[in-house]
């Protein structure tokens, strides 16, 4: 099929899928997946196939880093532990389960390992789009889990496929120096590659050249970690971490602004993209089995699909209990979760496009020549099982969500009220020492006091749980109103030849900044 039609038809189901998701609250992803394989009966799509490569060396990059630099580097500072444990200990551990399992079914060991690293990591993309309605902290261990599990899952992949073509040898020496170089290495360039990134952006004062240098970065970090045997993935996740700390200093407002646009838009289209394309392999797959039958692969999908389940579950209550034993510290109480908890965090353990894109990067043939054993089945079980856990655990997320009465997560407004009224106490000090800088005239500078001054008592005001946020509601709503009938006038002169076209355009630019300063669903998204 001629590729731009297949944008076309990719870009209406996103746009029907998206309304429908919004009319009905079905989660969008389970609408695309389901799409997607509904599409593989067109004889025209039989021939689309998810590009493995375009999948591993140029999306999973940019989604990895977008993930990264919207990650609470705080929150994940206070459950380091856990997240790397989730993110090494049990994807090796899933991988072995699975494998076993595998092997058990009638799959040779290389083979059952391979299927194994790629159903093993959950994935970043599809529990950001999933997880939505869970508290701040478990969505931030679970986004965290996702962005390094990936590196993990590609290392015993990597050893599979080795073992399996007989180019890699299994012994401990050997192991221990390809994980060490994947993850110290894959870290250092993370952070060489965001200071380079930091002094570049420091020098380029052009908006449109530094978000080209946003861009730049984790390419540039996964290209140069992976020339040396590193792990890409770390390596990106790092950089996003560094450069979500640095940014608020050495990016400027037009900058973000610019560069938050385009990648909400971008990695929104991507993600999409990518459930659709999942269904259409998904369905491919079925008419690509040829080693065995579809009713055992079906049993193998069902399988593998609870082995995951029960291995995410039994790991994160063994490993807690198992911290609990070890660390009796006050702060390690205070972060202990209910086994309900845990329920909502296997059930959120979603598998995605990567996935999917591991097993069909599995090489087509052996070094002899002859065929990869069982790739179509391994394509084909990890293609069905990551429709399950986005169909099956997806409509059931919401529902373990209630079931599991996770207490309510109130630090962000909290936080927000106190930012609010440090930022605003701060500048009402220094506006004198400002104003005298700036050489502002006395009348205006008392004006701003007066404005400042009135904002400040409404927000430290007891009439209300939360002053801050619902004097910024009012302030919004308020204003939202006044720039939409200046907008009306303004088109209406127009509209009557009052004005050139050159002129609305100009107004509305400064209308539209305003709006966008303005408008709640901006400040939701950030």
């Amino acid at each position: 099929m001629i590729g731009l039609e297949l944008v076309v038809v990719i870009g209406a189901v996103i746009v029907v899928c998206g309304v429908i998701s919004r009319r009905t609250g079905v989660a969008g992803p389970i609408l695309l997946l389901l799409s997607g394989a509904a599409l593989g009966f067109a004889p025209a799509l039989r021939d689309v196939h998810l590009p493995s490569e375009l999948v591993l060396l140029v999306l999973l990059p940019l989604l990895l880093y977008w993930e990264a630099l919207n990650t609470s580097l705080r929150e994940i500072r206070a459950t380091f532990r856990g997240v790397v444990l989730a993110s090494t200990l049990l994807v090796v551990a899933t991988a072995a389960a699975v494998a076993a399992t595998a092997h058990a079914l009638g799959m040779p060991w290389g083979p059952a390992w391979v299927l194994g690293a790629a159903v093993a990591p959950t994935d970043a993309t599809a529990v950001s789009a999933l997880a939505r309605s869970l508290p701040r902290r478990n969505v931030t261990v679970l986004r965290a889990e996702c962005l390094v599990n990936d590196g993990t899952a590609l290392v015993v992949y990597g050893l599979a496929v080795g073992v399996t073509l007989g180019e890699e040898t299994l012994t401990a020496g050997h192991v221990a120096g390809l994980v060490a170089v994947s993850y110290f290495g894959g870290i250092a360039i993370g952070a060489l590659v965001a200071w380079l990134a930091i002094q570049a952006r420091r020098g380029v004062q052009d908006t449109i050249l530094t978000n080209v240098l946003l861009l730049l970065t984790p390419f540039s970090a996964y290209l140069a970690a992976e020339l040396v045997d590193a792990s890409g993935v770390l390596a990106v996740v790092v950089a996003g971490l560094i450069m979500s700390q640095a940014a608020p200093r050495v990016v400027s407002a037009a900058t973000r602004r610019l560069g938050f646009s385009f990648l909400t838009l971008s990695t929104y289209l991507i993600n999409a993209a990518l459930f659709v394309l999942v269904g259409l392999e998904a369905h491919s797959s079925v008419r690509s089995l040829h080693s065995t039958d579809l009713v055992t692969a079906l049993v193998a999908i069902v399988v593998v699909y609870a082995v995951l389940v029960v291995v995410r579950f039994a790991f994160l209550v063994v490993s807690a209990y198992t911290i609990r034993l070890l660390d009796r510290r006050p702060s390690q109480r205070l972060r202990r979760v209910s086994n309900r908890a845990r329920v909502v965090s296997t059930m959120a353990g979603f598998r995605g496009a990567v996935s999917l894109a591991v097993a069909l990067s599995v090489p087509a043939t052996l070094d002899s020549g002859a065929p990869f054993p069982d790739r179509d089945l391994i394509v084909l079980v990890t293609a069905g099982v990551v429709a399950m856990t986005l169909v099956v655990q997806g409509l059931l997320l919401g529902r373990t969500v209630r079931w599991a009465a996770l207490p309510d997560d109130g630090g962000v407004e909290r936080e927000l009220n106190l930012a609010l009224i440090t930022a605003t106490q701060d500048a009402l000090d220094h506006l004198p020492e400002i104003a005298a800088t700036l050489g502002t005239d006395p009348r205006v500078a008392e004006r701003v006091r007066g404005e400042y001054t009135e904002r400040l008592d409404l927000m430290r005001s007891e009439d209300d749980a939360d002053p801050a946020v619902l004097l910024d509601e009012q302030n919004s709503e308020l204003r939202l109103a006044l720039l939409a009938r200046k907008r009306a006038s303004v088109i209406r002169l127009r509209d009557a030849q009052t004005i050139d076209d050159t002129v609305l355009r100009q107004i509305q630019a400064h209308l539209d900044v305003e709006e966008l300063r303005l408008s709640r669903e901006g400040l939701d998204e950030e």
